[in-house]
This record gives C-alpha cells, sequence and structure tokens, in this order.
C-alpha cells in the first residue's frame, strides 16, 4: 500500500465512524426521554433530545450536528407522537441544529481549553434558543401555532432551567472525558 491509499483508508474509517456515532446521537436522542419521562415532575424539563444533539455536535463535528439536531424531533414525533409535530418538534428540529451545528463548528474553530468549551456551549445554548423563538414566530405568523413573550420566557427560559443546569454539568464533563480518550472526530 502507498501512502495515499493509506490516507485514503483512514479518511473512510473517520467518515464512518463518524456517521455511526451520528446514529448512535440519534438513538439516544430517541429514547432518552422515555427515561428522563420516569420522573413526572421534571421530566421533560430536562431537555433529553438536546444532549445528544449537542454531544453530537461536539463529538461528530457541525455537519453531522445540525443532521442529527434536526431529525431527531421529528423523527421521534412521527414514530412517537411526542412531541407534537406542530409546533414543538418543526421549532425544536430548528433549535436543535443549531445546537449541533454551533458546537461542532465553535469547538473546531477555538482553542481546546475548559472555559472555552463551556462558553461554546453557552453560545450553542443561546443560539439555539434564538432560532427556537424566531421559529416558533414564524408559525405564529402563519396561524399555525400562537406565540407571545410570555410563552417565550417560559418555555425558552423558566421551565428550561433544570435542563440548562445539567447541561452545563454533563456535557463539559463528558466532552473532556471523551476528548482525553481520543474518542472526538471534531478536531480535524
Amino acid at each position: 500500500m502507498n501512502d495515499n491509499t493509506i490516507q485514503q483508508s483512514n479518511i473512510e474509517a473517520k467518515r464512518v465512524r463518524r456517521i455511526t456515532y451520528a446514529a448512535l446521537y440519534l438513538a439516544i436522542a430517541m429514547v432518552l426521554p422515555f427515561v428522563t419521562g420516569q420522573i413526572p415532575e421534571i421530566g421533560s424539563m430536562l431537555l433529553p433530545m438536546h444532549i445528544p444533539a449537542l454531544m453530537c455536535g461536539f463529538m461528530c463535528g457541525w455537519k453531522y450536528g445540525i443532521a442529527v439536531g434536526f431529525i431527531a424531533p421529528l423523527l421521534r414525533s412521527a414514530v412517537f407522537g411526542m412531541p407534537p409535530m406542530i409546533p414543538t418538534a418543526v421549532a425544536m428540529a430548528f433549535e436543535l441544529a443549531v445546537y449541533g451545528s454551533m458546537a461542532g463548528w465553535l469547538r473546531h474553530q477555538l482553542p481546546k481549553t475548559k472555559w472555552i468549551l463551556l462558553a461554546v456551549l453557552l453560545i450553542s445554548m443561546i443560539t439555539g434558543r434564538i432560532a427556537w423563538a424566531i421559529v416558533r414566530i414564524i408559525l405564529a405568523g402563519l396561524a399555525v401555532s400562537e406565540f407571545s413573550w410570555a410563552l417565550f420566557l417560559g418555555g425558552a427560559v423558566l421551565d428550561a432551567v433544570p435542563g440548562i443546569i445539567l447541561q452545563l454539568i454533563i456535557i463539559p464533563a463528558l466532552v473532556l472525558i471523551m476528548e482525553k480518550a481520543g474518542l472526538s472526530l471534531n478536531m480535524d
């Protein structure tokens, strides 16, 4: 084998690993809401589909993060009927796509420090929430659903506090552990 053939083989192996990881994150996004749903008081507030979308972006890169983030709520709605397709799954699709893409793109572009990781996570979460609000406003303008600032503050901020705290604790720890173990495919 020559060097070019070996290099092509390595590129193909990384592509297959990225696709496999992305499929795993999509599967987690489908199943995790069943686990958190067992905690009736705060289950949905833990934002169970957000974690796999963010992790996919961090570990596989922005292209895979955007795909998994966009597909997960729509697929879960189509298969299980939850979340409701309009307006919830549609708005979440854009929100999680932004989460995954921003996490992957910023993590690849910026220095790999712990504090930058936290900043990337916060930026991803904020921009995702903005995307969610924009889609909800568009859907309200099409008379498909209602939307107000009170709904935004309630749904995107206040009701999400437990999930936001969970994400800020668990995601940096998982990303650092996986990067240290050499499992991140977003570094090249």
